[in-house]
């Protein structure tokens, strides 16, 4: 028995084609190639699979070998237009199980992409099914499985697909779900597959945490994409045909003209995700060259909530912006880019200053987080409610803290400076790159210096930072004169402190999760107002600052990587020198 089984041992292991194509050109030994084809065989994996895992050759140069071995053509698939991929060619279960893609048909032909072309099996599959015969044209494995994954992802799945699940309740999305009276024929947006998409991206970005969602048409696709921590990645690639009714569907509950299709327009709706929570989102429509593309902004009201210590201010600043918001007169401004919090900045400060005792008023475009306590109003330009005719207003209202949420114009600057100098508190937004530049931007908007200096007390300058995922950041060593050319002083080089680096896990978005605020918190003191009274530059302004402990964009950021919350590529992404 034991020379039976020695004998059978003996026997050669019969090796998959592509195994002994590489060994026949160098590539692979015997030996490799029966450990792995025996790991693909224990694991039920292919030997491609295996292979690849293995590292012995790169998807490269395998991909490059397999193309002159069998004189098949290459496919750069970097070069794709992943949108114009055929997908009723293949079936999508097929495409997953055999690791194909059908790019396109000639006559009774198929031409499919794979990395290995001796995989009979997938050939007489995809023959028996179609019915049509296959000609190969050979990927990188790796980005095969990319493509792969792309095209037939189930945020790609088609409505009928999403219409036949029945694990999917579409519930109250919204509040308020009163037709435009205006609409041509509401009737046309009832359709059950397009509400259930929607649906289900509006709860897909709200539990990956997005911020904003944007439907987009082009000429031969459409897409959908969430901007998470900030970067915009591609969710969904629905069929075109819904542009036009998912189109209407969110206008319908948006409570927008269905009708209207030339013009933008902004709008509301309101997502029950929970018994005792509702989540709104601000609606905007922009006329594109093939279709209308919809952002849909998500407003967390929590957000405003999470209390100063979660913005990322370091005690100091926290300090400084305590004792501003909590001076009885004067102004204080927040800048920075769109999407850089400020708006959940200034809505932090109300919270804390809302109490019983405080008349507050705020007037913004549109509002966009509700605070129970304060009186918030929503300006309506074409209705002639403009920021300065409601500040006016405010001004006979009796108020104690007045927020408006931006300075456009020179009549709005000077209403709120005069409500600064009348014993009132004001806060406000201006679009600016930093603190010191914030004055002279209101200078150029034709604002007096005396004015300026007698009534802004503090300006906040902020950016978000991706912040790096506490389980999977790694260590990373960064040259010396790199440190030094990134902003950081000689004496601050010690080695008594680690930079970090994205890795990526399944808890994160490529090695970051969540975002970290960047500050510059510039208290307007004497020496400074006596800058701007002689109408100095903004870089005495910022050197003044620099003097006084107020440290830059760069340098908050720079102290953010070197606490480990931030890496150092963002953080020179994300603000400038």
């Amino acid at each position: 028995m034991a020379a039976i089984d020695t004998q059978k041992e003996a026997q050669p292991i019969a090796l998959p084609g592509l195994a002994r194509a590489l060994m026949s050109v160098g590539k692979l030994d015997q030996k490799a190639a029966e450990e792995i084809y025996k790991k693909s065989q224990n694991s039920r994996s292919s030997f491609i699979a295996e292979l690849t895992e293995s590292k012995i050759i790169t998807p490269s140069d395998l991909a490059h070998t397999v193309s002159t071995v069998f004189g098949a053509p290459l496919l750069d698939v970097d070069a794709i237009d992943r949108q114009r991929i055929p997908k009723d060619l293949l079936d999508v279960k097929l495409c997953q199980s055999y690791k194909v893609i059908a790019l396109s048909k000639r006559n009774n032909r198929l031409i499919v992409a794979t990395a290995d072309p001796t995989f009979q099996e997938a050939a007489e599959k995809i023959k028996f099914t179609t019915q049509m015969g296959v000609d190969w044209i050979i990927a990188e494995y790796d980005k095969l499985l990319r493509l792969i994954e792309a095209s037939t992802k189930s945020g790609t799945e088609t409505l009928d697909g999403i219409n036949s699940s029945n694990d999917f309740e579409f519930g109250d999305i919204p509040v308020d779900e009163a037709p435009d009276e205006d609409a041509d024929n509401p009737a046309e947006v009832e359709d059950a597959p397009v509400v259930k998409f929607l649906h289900k991206m509006l709860l897909d970005a709200f539990n990956m945490r997005a911020s904003d969602l944007h439907f987009e048409p082009y000429e031969h696709h459409y897409r959908v994409r969430f901007r998470i921590d900030g970067e915009l990645r591609e969710i969904a690639s629905p069929p075109i045909a819904i542009k036009e009714k998912l189109a209407s569907r969110i206008k319908v509950i948006s409570r927008l003209d269905i009708s209207e299709k030339r013009v933008p327009q902004d709008g509301r709706m309101k997502l029950k995700v929970g018994p005792d929570r509702v989540i709104d989102f601000r609606v905007s429509t922009l006329p594109t060259l093939f279709g209308e593309k919809i952002v849909i902004r998500i407003l967390d009201p929590s957000s405003a909530k999470l209390g100063i210590d979660a913005l990322g201010y370091e005690p100091e600043e926290k300090e400084r912006l305590l004792q501003a918001i909590n001076r009885p007169y004067g102004m204080i401004l927040v800048t920075g880019p769109t999407g850089s919090g400020k708006t959940v900045s200034l809505y932090t400060c109300l919270n804390l200053l809302n109490k019983p005792g405080v008349n507050i008023a705020t007037a913004e475009d549109p509002s966009e987080i509700n605070l129970p306590g304060v009186n918030q109003v929503n300006v309506n330009e074409k209705a002639g409610l403009t920021f300065a005719v409601a500040l006016k207003s405010f001004l006979r209202q009796d108020p104690d803290i007045i927020m408006v949420g931006e300075i456009r114009d020179l009549e709005t600057a000077d209403i709120s400076i005069k409500a600064a100098q009348t014993g009132h508190l004001v806060l406000s937004t201006l679009h600016t790159n930093d603190a010191p530049t914030t004055l002279t931007r209101m200078r150029n908007m034709g604002i007096a210096p005396f004015n300026i200096a007698s009534s802004v007390i503090l300006i906040t300058a902020q950016r978000l930072a991706r912040r790096l995922c506490p389980n999977c950041k790694a260590p990373v060593d960064i040259p010396h004169e790199t440190l030094l050319e990134a902003g950081y002083r000689d004496e601050e080089i010690d080695g008594s402190w680690v930079t970090y680096r994205p890795v990526g896990c399944s808890a994160c978005n490529n090695g970051y999760k969540g975002r970290v605020g960047i500050y510059q918190v510039m208290p307007v003191s004497e020496e400074i107002q006596r800058i701007i009274l002689r109408d100095g530059s903004a870089l005495e302004i910022a050197e003044q600052a620099r003097l006084e402990g107020v440290r830059s964009l760069r340098e908050s950021g720079l102290h953010k990587a070197k606490m480990g919350l931030t890496s150092l590529e963002e953080v020179l992404a994300v603000t400038n020198e």
